[in-house]
């Protein structure tokens, strides 16, 4: 609005004394001043007050005093002194006529017969006429507006133009909106008075009389406003209202800068109102405010204002009308003066050579930013990488010129310095056009020799672990490897923003990269040369070695090169602390391809070196003791787990990689198994399992390569044990722990061991202490624990030594378990004089596991000790199938070659190893069943056992015994004597872990039964283990076999089970039993017929106990047997017909019989067993079960 430069607006402070009622100011303004405010002031003086205090008194008086001198005052109080109910229903009635009549009409109820223009009307018009003129002008306006639909018109009236009557014409308006606010609310007034000359300064004057409606007129204006105010010339005028309301007012100018972002409208006032707020910033060296807002838009979260914006900037650019009037030229502009501001002053124009000059690092002829400058100057360059990138701004050849200028001035060794760095060399590869002359390119070119050259001290004086050295050799590499999209996502991550960048504006980079800069020799020399990051952490943010290592191992760079790299990623994994950063898994994973997979097939030597065991053991050196862990080590439980890791990772690759690697004839190292026993895995894994936050993937990856290596470090009851043991009981037991316990040494331990014959008191006193200790506190006493473990087998010792010795194992367990059962199971070996005992080491163990069984005599009967034997026999079988497996995928490929050669035919090179694998697997069935065997071979009581009465049935015999006994005296004690005693306990403990070895292979099950065991223990298998209902799977297999005594074997088998799960699968095979017992009766001699019905009739009872139906059938096979066996001893001398007799009555009528049966006389009496004939004894046999049937269906058992 350049009609209102000349016009006086209300100045800053007097629109602040005004809004502060203060007298004492508004009484020192000029009268000039005080003529724009007296509409306000008048009525203040005039209306009576709502503040009735003495101290408003006092201030009316001083504003009555004030306004005494004033002559246009008169004229006001005139215009206060209408009527103005009747005016405003005169502006009512008028606009309802327009309505009818339509917007162009030219009859007026408030304003009629003029016979002059309107203004020399309101020249010779008194108060009320101009009032009513005035009004009847705004109101035609305001309609008109109203009927626009937001197209801006320009209203010509000589009311709002004559320059004599505009202070008049201004208090009118002033007069008017105060007295009749409904009818002329101000937001609408003011959008009216954007359509007319000089509409601003009447805007301003209004606002300045009403100060509390300046931020109501601001929003009502921009929201009203349009989204791009350059484009339009309503937007413009609405601009530059804004700003002098602005200017009016400087205090609420953010304020009113934070309505348009909000609103997304008017970008144009935005830039503006931070212009002039720039200007009044008293502070140069910081950065602008102008910077920040613009960076703010576009660099904020919000898609919708960075649209907006970008849409300003993108128009602005557009439009040929760029003059010094466009508020974007202004902002480039000013953004253009304050780059130069900062720019060196004084800079070599001469291209100096490497050998020109011989100076420090640090001295360059090329001037340096200023320290104070350099934030500035990082705010700048991301501000203009945002304009170029996200809003499409297109730089003039001064702004190119400036930019290239800053970005390859030299900044001081600082973490700002380093950044600003950064930020430049990834504004030249996502800018490259802005070096255009052969002049600017080798400028750039000096300037990135430069920065190799400078990388090292700036690192070392700035402190900054990620410097600009690791973002140039990454850049370098992706160049070389053509990971064009890769430089992008670098550039744009490090500007922190997502611009457009095409891959082919690099291409002229990449040709300078890769043949003047960084050839790929150069790359991986240098590389090596970079210091590790020191204590490198997930909190060390940027592009670090650790970046540059791994993308030149993912190119096989350093072995294409023959550059060794153990020795760096080594040192590297020694300097790691919490949290783990992410890019060291990925980094040990590629190292680990590059040992084994070779950079091409035509060399394949070309392979990075392992990791040697010596370098590994330094590593692991202070948790290897027990007693040397300490809290203070030289190397950190990250550096630990990470080596771990690449240990196991690395032989799982190796296996994995088994068949390549012996077609291309080469062998990598393995690791010795001498190695692994020294590294305290379970250890370093419990540490693992407390800092899984902090360690990212790494406790997940380390769980997942134990469970595929090392299965029996994975047991199930371990993680549970764990479980107690870092619980709240623990918690509870450290606080009870005294100096006493603490103070208890091994070689005390020792000594009290040494006394058990005599005393127990001593260790029973320490190791109750030793139950306070942490896992990792009783490392030092597991040595003395273990190998005392024999004295505890004498007699006398008490059971509460033993128990604590097994908790006490246990606990060692969580932390060292394969040092720990090595110990173990040598301290537990039989004591044989004269016979010095084999050491047996771990390696031992896994090939052959049942040597854990082979201990003393005695711990069969220790069931603390037998536990712990168990244990560890579990654990050793889960090691050996792991180390059968691998030792199979290690030896695959070792006589292919001869196996080649001999077999011709196609499809046979397979074979050996099908051979191999179906080897490996019945060597494992054949050690678990064996392991079986022995320990249900355990179960079985001793001669001793036996002299003493312990009855060798099962658990669920003797619990029965006890439940039904009538006489709870004598026989109710030993009943208990028979539960509790330590062959039970023992017998518990075996059913336990042969329950876990069915579930996990149900296999061992069933060879376990297909080879048989005494029938003995079938009781107790049946009902001490739950998951023996699998075999009813398989005996229908068994029956068919041809040998009679796993038939037979299969049918008492059967007849538990059907006790024990009457099932209708159970009845099934019963049923299927009673059968083939029918079908073999009619195909046995009678020698096997003897040896196969002697054992099994009893099977028939519980079958007809478990299943009812099955009585008529079995009574039918029991007299056909009867009769089978009468016939062959037709022609003998003795008569047994009688008996059959007897057989058929009793089928016949069973009720008569129950009582005969019962009869002691009868059971007792002189039935003939002397004869000796087999089929005499089998009749008799027959002729009990089925008496012992009839009991039980007729007593109802």
């Amino acid at each position: 609005m350049t009609e209102c430069t000349s016009l006086q607006f209300v100045s800053p402070f007097a629109f602040e004394a005004m809004q502060k009622v203060d007298v004492v100011r508004l009484a020192s303004l000029s009268d000039p001043e005080l003529r724009l405010l007296l509409p306000c002031l008048v009525r203040m003086a005039l209306c009576a007050p709502a503040d009735q205090s003495q101290s408003w008194a006092q201030d009316k008086k001083l504003i009555l005093r004030l306004l005494s001198g004033v002559e246009a005052v008169n004229s006001i109080v005139a215009l206060l002194s209408v009527d103005f109910h009747a005016l405003e229903q005169d502006a009512s009635k008028e606009q309802q006529l327009r309505h009818k009549l339509g917007g162009g009409s030219g009859e007026s109820i408030l304003v009629s017969q003029l016979q002059h223009g309107l203004t020399l009307e309101f020249e010779h018009s008194d108060s009320p006429r101009r009032l009513r003129l005035v009004l009847s002008e705004l109101l035609a306006i305001m309609n008109k507006v109203s009927e626009s639909n937001g197209e801006f018109f320009f209203k010509s009236s000589e009311l709002f133009e004559s320059p004599v009557y505009l202070e008049e014409a201004a208090d009118v308006l002033c007069i008017l909106q105060a007295e009749l606010p409904s009818l002329l609310p101000i937001v609408d007034v003011a959008e009216a008075l954007l359509h007319v000359r000089n509409g601003a300064w009447f805007l301003c004057l209004l606002v300045a009389n009403v100060p509390d409606s300046f931020n109501e007129v601001c929003r009502g204006l921009i929201k009203n406003g349009e989204r791009q105010d350059e484009e339009s010339l309503g937007g413009r005028r609405r601009t530059d209202a804004l700003r002098f309301l602005c200017k009016m007012n400087p205090s609420q100018a953010l304020k009113v800068r934070g309505m348009v972002v909000e609103e997304c409208h008017l970008p144009g006032l935005g830039v503006a109102l931070t212009l002039d707020h720039t200007k009044n910033e008293a502070c140069e060296d910081g950065v602008s405010d102008l910077v920040c807002f613009v960076s703010g838009l576009l660099l904020g979260t919000n898609a919708k204002v960075r649209t907006w914006f970008g849409t300003f900037i993108r128009n602005g650019q557009q439009r040929k009308r760029e003059t010094s009037s466009s508020v974007l030229w202004q902002m480039r502009r000013q953004l253009l003066l304050e780059l130069m501001g900062i720019l060196p002053t004084v800079r070599s124009t001469r291209i100096v050579e490497e050998a020109d000059v011989e100076m420090e690092p640090n001295v360059s002829v090329y001037s340096g930013l200023k320290e104070e400058h350099v934030v500035k100057a990082s705010a700048l360059l991301r501000l203009y990488c945002a304009l170029m990138g996200i809003a499409g701004l297109k730089p003039t050849e001064e702004e190119a010129e400036q930019l290239l200028q800053l970005m390859t001035s030299r900044p001081p060794a600082t973490p700002a310095g380093v950044r600003f760095v950064s930020l430049s060399f990834c504004m030249l590869l996502a800018f490259s056009t802005l070096v255009s002359t052969p002049e600017q390119e080798q400028l750039m070119v000096v300037w990135l020799s430069w920065m190799i050259k400078e990388e090292a001290y700036f690192e070392s004086t700035s402190g900054v672990s990620a410097s600009f050295g690791e973002m140039l050799l990454l850049v370098a590499m992706y160049f070389h490897s053509n990971q064009l999209s890769a430089i992008i996502d670098l550039v744009c991550s490090t500007l922190g923003m997502k611009i457009v960048i095409k891959p082919s504006s690099l291409s002229r980079m990449k040709t300078i990269f890769t043949q003047e800069i960084f050839t790929e020799q150069v790359v991986t020399a240098h590389a090596v040369r970079v210091p590790v990051t020191s204590n490198l952490s997930a909190n060390i943010t940027g592009f670090l070695p650790i970046h540059c290592i791994y993308q030149l191992l993912r190119s096989r760079s350093f072995t294409k090169h023959k550059v060794s790299i153990k020795d760096w990623i080594y040192r590297q994994l020694c300097e790691t602390s919490t949290p783990l950063h992410p890019q060291l898994l990925p980094l040990i994973d590629v190292y680990i391809n590059s040992i084994l997979t070779p950079a091409s097939k035509s060399n394949p030597e070309a392979t990075n070196q392992p990791v040697t065991e010596q370098e590994i053991l330094n590593i692991f050196q202070e948790v290897i003791g027990g007693d040397n862990i300490r809290l203070n080590q030289r190397f950190s439980i990250t550096a630990q787990l990470l080596v771990l890791y690449y240990i196991l990772s690395y032989e799982e690759a190796l296996l994995a990689n088994t068949k390549t690697l012996a077609a291309m004839q080469r062998k990598p190292k393995s690791y010795s198994s001498s190695l692994m026993d020294q590294i305290p895995i379970k250890f370093l894994i419990r540490q693992a399992q407390g800092l899984q936050q902090e360690l990212g993937g790494l406790h997940s990856a380390l769980l997942r390569l134990l469970a595929t290596n090392y299965p029996h470090l994975c047991i199930v009851d371990d993680w549970i044990c764990e479980e107690e043991i870092t619980g709240t009981d623990a918690l509870l037991r450290r606080m009870l722990l005294t100096n006493n316990a603490k103070n208890h040494s091994p070689k005390q331990l020792q000594e009290a061991f040494s006394a058990v014959p005599v005393s127990h008191t001593q260790v029973m006193q320490i190791i109750e202490h030793l139950t306070l200790l942490s896992a990792s506190e009783l490392i030092p006493y597991a040595e003395v624990l273990t190998s005392n473990m024999n004295q505890l087998l004498n007699s006398g010792v008490p059971r509460r030594i033993l128990q604590t010795v097994n908790k006490l194992w246990m606990v060692l367990n969580t932390v060292m378990p394969r040092r720990l059962w090595v110990m173990t199971v040598n301290a537990l070996q039989p004591s044989i004089k004269f016979v010095r005992q084999q050491k047996y080491t771990q390696n031992d163990l896994m090939i052959d596991p049942l040597i854990v069984l082979r201990c003393d005599q005695r711990v069969h009967r220790c069931p603390p000790l037998m536990d712990i034997t168990l244990h560890m026999l579990n654990g050793y079988l889960l090691a050996s199938k792991a180390y059968l497996s691998a030792h199979l995928k290690e030896t695959a490929e070792q006589d292919r070659p001869s196996q080649n050669n001999t077999i011709g035919l196609v499809g046979q090179t397979d074979a050996p190893e099908v051979t191999r694998e179906e080897l490996k697997n019945a060597l494992l069935a054949a050690q678990d069943s064996a392991a079986v065997q022995i320990l249900l071979e355990i179960c079985l009581p001793t001669e001793e056992e036996k002299a003493k009465g312990v009855n060798p049935d099962s658990l669920l015999r003797n619990v029965q015994s006890v439940i039904t006994t009538s006489t709870p005296n004598k026989e109710m004690e030993e009943g208990e004597d028979n539960l509790l005693c330590n062959l039970r306990e023992v017998q518990c403990l075996i059913c336990c872990l042969l329950h876990q070895m069915y579930i996990a292979d149900p296999n061992i099950a069933k060879l376990v039964h297909f080879q048989g065991y005494p029938c003995e223990l079938l009781p107790l298998t049946v009902a001490g283990i739950p998951s023996m209902h699998i075999c009813l799977d398989f005996i229908p297999e068994l029956i068919a076999q041809p040998e009679l005594e796993k038939q037979i074997f299969a049918i008492q088998l059967l007849s538990h089970l059907c006790i024990q799960y009457a099932l209708p699968k159970s009845l099934s095979v019963a049923r299927l039993a009673v059968n083939v017992m029918g079908t073999l009766l009619t195909v046995l001699t009678q020698a096997k017929r003897y040896a196969f019905f002697m054992p099994t009739l009893p099977s028939l009872v519980s079958f007809c106990r478990a299943f009812p139906p099955l009585y008529e059938d079995i009574m039918s096979l029991l007299i056909q047997i009867g009769q089978v066996c009468a016939s062959d001893v037709a022609t003998q001398t003795r008569d047994i017909d009688p008996i059959i007799t007897r057989l058929q009555q009793i089928k016949e009528k069973p009720s008569g019989w129950s009582r005969i049966c019962k009869d002691p006389s009868y059971k007792n009496g002189s039935r003939d067993t002397r004869s000796m004939d087999p089929d005499v004894q089998l009749c008799h046999c027959i002729e009990s079960t089925i008496i012992e049937i009839i009991n039980m269906s007729v007593s109802g058992i």
